[in-house]
């Protein structure tokens, strides 16, 4: 029996889209790469009979793609987005043990900035676009793939402006799914088995970049200084960094708790007095899991001064904060007690979170899916602690999940493949990945 074209071909298209450098460093004079690339995936749509859009999300270069497969006439569903981001991180080729854009095929693994995050699933979408239209394939309902630029800094100059510019692009459009999502999670069982979750993101923290400003008098750094803006906002920044926020237990992580802790027989339930810590049973991705119970804020940059004798009159930093669904007024309310009275904060981005429930036909075309490739398999809710483009489609009403399904190794430390040095997604996994989403999309 012959195999699908998609997983034929999946693997070099992973491969080939690693190859082009759409380094996204937040900067739009230094971001490059994206429109090569996003005109390079129509021509592939187009070689097989789409026709494609294309479209630059409000500054040039920022590439975006388009394609629409019409599903049964008869049908009543909305159309469904699946959604993919071109752009990825910046990779410094010095730290790698490959160069990070060499899409190097090699010990069963793909490997290259961009292989988990996430030009995996955009090989699946292309591939198996592709076939669908080569084969005449009527889907279920209508199937919209956009390929979009500027994920990796917010979606500013991606998904958030054409969502405000470019609504038409997504009319009809009731469901949609994109990234981080679908990959398994093995546990021990207490029977001495084993069982593999896979992972349905259905919900997301906010993502919000806070600027931190302290004002004070500029003078001689051999004087007595009362006030020192370098002083007051490292303080404030120390506050901050060391704040324990409190445990909000959603909907979407108690379910997945649940879920983990009756296949697992470890009590994970939200007033375990050591939840924090029998998370890490779990192994790595316990990072993830642990980050969605709390709020976060982290510090990740500094700025003041000019010269090793002057005190400046202005200090800033830059925090990183998660918010978990509800819970935007609190947090802010709490920040303010930390800053004190002479720094002043404003949001440099700021996308609201998300949450929908685990139900739905979507819900269980994705663990029949799962069930059709891997019998002993499950599906399970989780929260993201970081962010997609989800954020932008939700907006314009549409229901997100993510589910870009992945069967991993156990012992893969797929948490630390997200912008990691050596980044690289298991081959294996790809091609099983193919075959699910096959399986998803024709019964969507």
């Amino acid at each position: 029996m012959s195999t699908p074209a998609a997983v034929d071909e999946v693997v070099d298209l992973v491969s080939r889209l690693i190859r082009f450098d759409t380094s996204n460093t937040g900067e739009l004079d230094t971001t490059r790469g994206e429109e090569e690339c996003a005109k390079w995936v129509a021509q592939l749509l187009e070689e097989v009979g789409y026709t494609t859009v294309y479209v630059e999300s409000g500054q040039p270069g920022r590439g975006n793609v388009f394609a629409r497969l019409a599903g049964d006439p008869a049908s009543t569903k909305g159309a469904l987005l699946i959604h993919t981001h071109l752009d990825v991180v910046p990779a410094e080729p010095a730290d790698w043990s490959v160069h990070p854009f060499s899409g190097a095929v090699k010990d069963g693994y793909i490997w290259g900035r961009g292989a988990v995050d996430m030009k995996d699933m955009v090989g699946m979408a292309l591939a198996l676009a592709r076939q669908f239209q080569r084969d005449g394939t009527v889907p279920p309902r209508d199937l919209v793939f956009a390929f979009l630029a500027d994920e990796e800094a917010g979606g500013k100059w991606g998904s958030q402006w054409l969502v405000a510019n470019r609504p038409d692009l997504f009319d009809g459009i009731t469901e949609a799914v994109g990234e981080v999502g679908g990959f398994s999670l093995t546990v021990d069982r207490p029977d001495g088995g084993q069982r593999r979750l896979y992972l349905v993101e259905t919900a997301e923290k906010g993502l919000s970049w806070m600027r931190l400003t302290a004002t004070a008098t500029a003078g001689h750094g051999s004087f007595l200084h009362a006030d020192n803006a370098v002083t007051e906002v490292a303080a404030a920044v120390a506050r901050i960094g060391q704040h324990t926020f409190p445990m909000v237990i959603s909907d979407s992580v108690a379910e997945f708790l649940a879920v983990v802790s009756a296949e697992s027989g470890l009590n994970l339930s939200s007033d375990a007095p050591d939840l924090e810590t029998s998370l890490f049973k779990l192994g790595n991705l316990a990072r993830i899991i642990g980050a969605t119970l709390r709020d976060t804020a982290n510090p990740t940059m500094l700025s003041a001064g000019y010269k090793a004798n002057v005190i400046p009159q202005t200090a800033t930093a830059v925090v990183d904060c998660r918010i978990l669904p509800g819970r935007q007024a609190a947090f802010e309310a709490e920040i303010d007690e930390l800053l004190g009275p002479n720094v002043t904060r404003e949001w440099i981005t700021h996308l609201d979170s998300y949450e929908t429930t685990f139900d739905g036909h979507l819900v269980d075309a994705m663990n029949d899916a799962i069930l059709a490739h891997d019998p002993d398999g499950k599906t399970v809710p989780y929260m993201l602690s970081g962010g997609t483009d989800a954020k932008a489609f939700a907006k314009l009403g549409i229901r997100c999940f993510g589910f870009a399904p992945l069967q991993l190794p156990p012992d893969l430390d797929f948490a630390a493949l997200f912008h990691g040095v050596d980044e690289r997604v298991p081959v294996d996994a790809v091609l099983f990945g193919t075959k699910v989403f096959e399986h998803f999309l024709l019964h969507s």
